[in-house]
């Protein structure tokens, strides 16, 4: 059934008030002597939209987990970036990662709980990571996981739950999900925008839309927090638990009941956005970043835009940059990627070219070919392997790169997760906070090809179509000059 789109305005702003003071104050009381260390499983860079001052891995070996435990910060991530994978390797990296956690855990006695943070439109491997991470917790430990938590909540990129049904905001008017280009993706399609309908989709109806517990605004906006920690704690069977939410407020209130819940013995898997790694770690809001936090010393070296990601907002944002006339760009025709010598000559020519203009102290946005790689039906897995073997020459740019940028930016999930780690071959980084909302910078550390370079992961799917603009020029030292 097709839900019409709806105003914002018709749909926020009639909603009841509640005081977010109170909310705070009752979420600080609750955190405290709650010592579970929060493990997030990002299955591509952007997860850290909302955050500051945590380190992001991106190996899961038990030294690295090791390492993550012992910081004294109360959450870590680790980066998948499994929403590139095919399934069966996400299967085996999700398997080997709860392995790995489970036995840290023990040998360090440190509860844990993980966080399977994926998209806000709703892509993923779903519900494949989270049925996966369940199985083998509770094959390497005593926990048994009750239920499964849905929150794709995320405020800054325009994604809101109301009535269990999933928002993606376009400008003024929200757009049911299961009816946005998102929907449509090859590999991680679906149709169903109410939440529950969309768990028994994904699921082929192993979990039923009926069987679902829903966390209404109502009772949410009522401070009902009594009655929602009843809800959680009458799921059993890894039943789903729906939670609708519009603010950051409504997290922190189904956060409350959630620590409740769990302190009362409830254990739960959790698949959510971005915002809900921010409430549950405790992390307070931190201004976003500006150019004298990111350019340390000038050097009269430009920086490096790499643009890989094809969702339509992506091509707006990217036709937007065009019109800086100082910025050289270069098109990367990755059609040729189903012919190989023809592909491997192309990748040698732009990044020459990108070589030469860094050089000559030139800003440079390299992008590929805006038409998606359409192989016919039934080969969306092959589709998917062709896109990572873009993503790996989008990659050796980085990697063949002679001079440093001054900074890089790269756009979309896969392309800037590859660049992150096989580019800059950063096995840990720490998140410094947003340059923009929900659009995260890492520093690199010591061990990477660029220490301590300014990294933004720019979301494929976030922003108004000048963000990207408005994020280069702040980085040139040009946003004065609008």
């Amino acid at each position: 059934m097709l839900i019409r789109k709806k105003l914002a305005k018709e749909l926020l702003d009639h909603l009841p008030a509640v005081d977010s003071q109170l909310a705070d104050e009752l979420l600080e009381k609750e955190r405290q002597g709650f010592a579970k260390k929060w493990i997030v499983l990002d299955d591509d860079p952007t997860g850290v939209q909302t955050v500051h001052g945590l380190s992001v891995y991106t190996d899961w070996s038990v030294e690295s987990i090791e390492q993550g435990f012992r910081e004294e910060q109360s959450m870590f991530f680790i980066l998948t970036n499994s929403r590139a994978m095919i399934a069966s390797e996400t299967e085996a990296v999700h398997r080997e990662i709860a392995a790995n956690v489970t036995a840290v855990a023990k040998k360090l006695d440190q509860p844990f709980m993980i966080i399977s943070r994926s998209d806000s439109t709703l892509r993923g491997h779903y519900p494949l990571e989270t049925e996966t991470l369940k199985e083998t917790i509770e094959a390497h430990s005593d926990q048994v996981l009750d239920g499964e938590v849905i929150i794709p909540f995320f405020q800054e990129g325009g994604r809101f739950t109301i009535d269990n049904i999933h928002y993606v905001q376009y400008e003024e008017y929200l757009v049911p999900a299961g009816e946005t280009e998102f929907a449509q993706d090859r590999t991680f399609g679906y149709t169903k925008s109410h939440l529950g309908e969309w768990v028994e989709e994904k699921t082929g109806g192993k979990y039923k839309a009926a069987d679902t517990t829903y966390v209404s605004l109502e009772s949410i906006r009522a401070l009902a927090i009594d009655a929602i920690t009843d809800q959680l704690l009458q799921v059993s069977g890894f039943n789903k638990i729906v939670v609708n939410a519009v603010d950051d407020v409504d997290v922190k209130i189904f956060t409350i009941a959630l620590i409740r819940a769990i302190k009362s013995g409830k254990n739960f898997a959790l698949r959510s956005a971005a915002s809900f790694a921010k409430i549950i770690g405790g992390l307070r809001d931190k201004p976003l970043l500006t150019r004298e936090q990111l350019i340390t010393g000038e050097s009269g070296r430009g920086g490096l835009i790499l643009v890989g990601s094809h969702v339509k907002k992506t091509t707006e944002q990217l036709e937007h940059l065009k019109s800086c006339p100082e910025m050289e760009f270069i098109e990367l025709d990755c059609h040729l990627v189903t012919h190989p010598d023809a592909f491997k000559a192309e990748v040698d020519r732009v990044i020459a070219a990108t070589e030469a203009l860094l050089a000559a102290g030139r800003t440079v946005t390299v992008y590929t070919r805006r038409e998606r790689l359409d192989l016919g039906e039934g080969r969306q897995e092959e589709e998917l392997q062709l896109s990572v073997k873009i993503s790996e020459a989008v990659t050796s740019i980085v990697q063949r790169l002679q001079v440093r940028p001054g900074y890089i930016v790269a756009k979309g999930g896969i392309t800037s997760s590859d660049i992150g780690t096989k580019g800059l071959r950063v096995r840990r980084a720490t998140v410094a906070g947003q340059i923009k909302p929900g659009i995260p910078v890492w520093i690199t550390g010591d061990e990477s090809k660029f220490p301590g370079i300014p990294y933004v992961i720019f979301p494929g799917n976030v922003g108004k179509t000048t963000t990207l603009k408005e994020t280069v020029e702040l980085l040139e030292g040009r946003e004065q000059q609008e």
